[in-house]
């Protein structure tokens, strides 16, 4: 996918989140998931004025779903600009699933959050991950990747240094190694101090 804009890669089933929100701070949170809503059919056939003035049943059930998985029905006429951090999340996570992806990449999506949130977090990925999506989470919150991950790789300055489930990654002696600078065999306060930290180091 290298190279592609970022349409073709929507129109391919890929959709993102980012670790510094990108929304569209102009648009109301309900113009912001009818942007991503709309499927290639759709702007394809039909002119944009047609699209927007004339949202149809179906496109107004979906947005009224993302909206009440976002837990932002109440803010549906506010300014994106307008929403507390944790509500910009919750709708950045809206709109990426408004697209239908087939995979969805989020990138540090726990960045600036505190418990409470990580763990809202947590339950709306598992409810996208339920819904048949694919998930490739890069995370620096132990926590919320023992979670909601099933596999995990381990990278150490670019270079996989393990793989499995979280259990196997949380015992294997490479990882304790590179990251908690030991590898005796109890390991579960250092476990700890990792998981404040970080998840991964990227390349």
């Amino acid at each position: 996918m290298s190279g592609k804009p970022p349409h073709q890669r929507l129109r391919a089933g890929i959709a993102r989140t980012f670790q510094n929100i990108r929304l569209f701070p102009d648009l109301t949170v309900w113009q912001n998931l009818w942007v991503a809503q709309n499927s290639p059919q759709d702007i394809s056939s039909q002119s944009f004025l047609t699209r927007w003035f004339g949202a149809n049943r179906r496109t107004r059930k979906e947005i009224a779903e993302l909206l009440e998985f976002a837990d932002l029905e109440h803010k549906r006429n506010e300014l994106a600009s307008n929403l507390a951090f944790g509500e910009q999340r919750r709708l950045e996570f809206a709109r990426a699933a408004a697209a239908r992806p087939k995979l969805l990449l989020l990138d540090e999506p726990a960045a600036g959050m505190n418990r409470q949130e990580v763990s809202d977090l947590s339950e709306r990925i598992r409810r996208m991950r339920d819904s048949g999506m694919t998930i490739l989470l890069v995370e620096h919150v132990m926590e919320l990747v023992m979670d909601v991950t099933e596999q995990i790789a381990v990278l150490n300055f670019g270079q996989k240094i393990a793989s499995g489930t979280p259990s196997e990654v949380q015992r294997n002696t490479a990882v304790q190694e590179a990251y908690l600078g030991t590898s005796a065999s109890d390991t579960s306060g250092g476990w700890q101090n990792v998981r404040a930290c970080w998840a991964f180091e990227k390349s």
